[in-house]
């Protein structure tokens, strides 16, 4: 029911596999190398070898008693070391236990630990364990996380505090990323004010630049503002002709066929321009091409169509490019705590939250009201020809899969 084409309307699935398939025959060039401390949000350019074991040596998974399983007989042992975690540690007496902690390095000859609630302690100080033991209880093996030599993050990983930790622990201090892609992020039309300025008759504040540049920067983008783009063509090829340096273009509104399409029209001029009518919504219009050999996006500029578009298109597009192979937001089976009743022939993404483990939509889902996406916690896929009752289920997009 998905892949319908209502009405010449272009289904999201093959306007994503073409946009895809754009970024995968334009990625980004060139790395750079950076400390840990810098590397978060950006991309792995080559896979991360660990260059030693992890851990380095068996440790102890608790407090405890290390010792050979095959010394004990069931009398109690003595305790001949003590031994904390980041200290050396003597080879074990044979016929003896060891105090040993959470971390602590296992001595030679021992090769189970048992944890101190399990133990009781005689009066001469020996050591009584109450419960029957294994071998390598408690002991965390050398290598058990990975061995040297093993690729432990593949290139095109998007790097996170999970895996510059993972980094940090294998004793890596700088890795190689792909640079940041340059992307100028402009608005056209003279209804838009930047916030700070008066309003004049018939104008908005300019949401959608905030919004972009926002999120770009979270994506490990360099942000090249190019402002409110005027309705003028000369000072539109103006503009546009000072982006030479750039990755990507990034624009929101006025690319249509209109009067004022100037933007679309300098774009026709010095490049190349395709107008996509999604079946989607929020986020019917949206267009693709170039200018003068520099890809260009350009989003509908309502602010939840901006949301939309932009999160489920060109984030994956940019992500490609960078080599993330998987660029798709994960969505979970989430049951209805609304009903559908009228089959629409455009999927549509509704702003909702979770309340009592179902999915509520925002009562105002304009594409002109950002408010529903604050309160939100996610899109809610109502697939396009479908009906829903309360309780049945359909896909839910957590914000935090798109928005980082």
């Amino acid at each position: 029911m998905s892949g319908i084409d209502y009405s010449g309307l272009l289904p999201l699935e093959t306007a994503l596999e073409r946009l895809l398939a754009m970024a995968q025959s334009a990625p980004i060039q060139g790395c750079e190398r950076v400390e840990l401390a810098a590397a978060d949000g950006r991309v792995l350019a080559e896979p991360l070898i660990a260059g030693l074991d992890l851990p380095p040596w068996p440790n102890s998974a608790m407090d405890g008693y290390a010792l050979r399983l095959a010394d004990w007989d069931g009398t109690p042992l003595a305790v001949s070391q003590r031994i904390l975690a980041g200290t050396a540690p003597q080879p074990l007496q044979p016929g003896t236990c060891a105090r040993i902690f959470t971390g602590a390095p296992l001595p030679v000859g021992a090769d189970s630990v048992e944890m101190q609630e399990n133990v009781a302690l005689d009066d001469d100080g020996r050591v009584r364990f109450a419960e029957p033991l294994r071998l390598g209880q408690n002991v965390r093996g050398q290598g058990q996380e990975t061995r040297q030599g093993d690729s432990v993050l593949p290139a095109g990983t998007r790097l996170g505090p999970i895996e510059l930790g993972l980094a940090a622990s294998l004793g890596v201090a700088e890795l190689s990323v792909r640079r940041q892609p340059r992307v100028a992020v402009l608005s056209t039309g003279d209804e838009l004010v930047e916030p700070g300025l008066p309003l004049g008759p018939g104008q908005i504040y300019n949401s959608n630049r905030r919004l972009l540049i926002s999120w770009l920067q979270r994506l490990g983008c360099a942000v090249v503002d190019a402002g409110i783009l005027a309705d003028d063509l000369a000072r539109t090829r103006t503009a546009l002709g000072g982006l030479s340096d750039v990755d990507l273009i990034v624009s929101t509104g006025g690319v249509s066929v209109g009067e004022a399409d100037f933007l679309g029209e300098a774009l026709r001029e010095a490049g190349e321009l395709t107008f996509w009518k999604l079946a989607i919504k929020p986020g019917k219009p949206l267009t693709c091409g170039q200018f003068r050999g520099v890809p260009v996006i350009g989003l509908p500029g309502n602010p939840a169509s901006t949301l939309v578009t932009f999160g489920l298109l060109a984030r994956p597009y940019l992500l490609r490019r960078l080599g993330v192979e998987r660029v798709a937001p994960l969505g979970f089976a989430m049951p209805a705590g609304f009903t559908w009743s009228k089959p629409g022939k455009r999927r549509e993404y509704l702003r909702a939250r979770l309340e009592n483990g179902r999915v509520v939509p925002y009562p105002n889902q304009s594409s002109g009201v950002l408010r529903s996406a604050a309160w939100a916690e996610g899109l809610a896929e109502v697939l396009e020809g479908t009906t829903l009752a309360e309780g049945d289920s359909l896909r839910f997009i957590p914000l935090s899969e798109i928005l980082g």
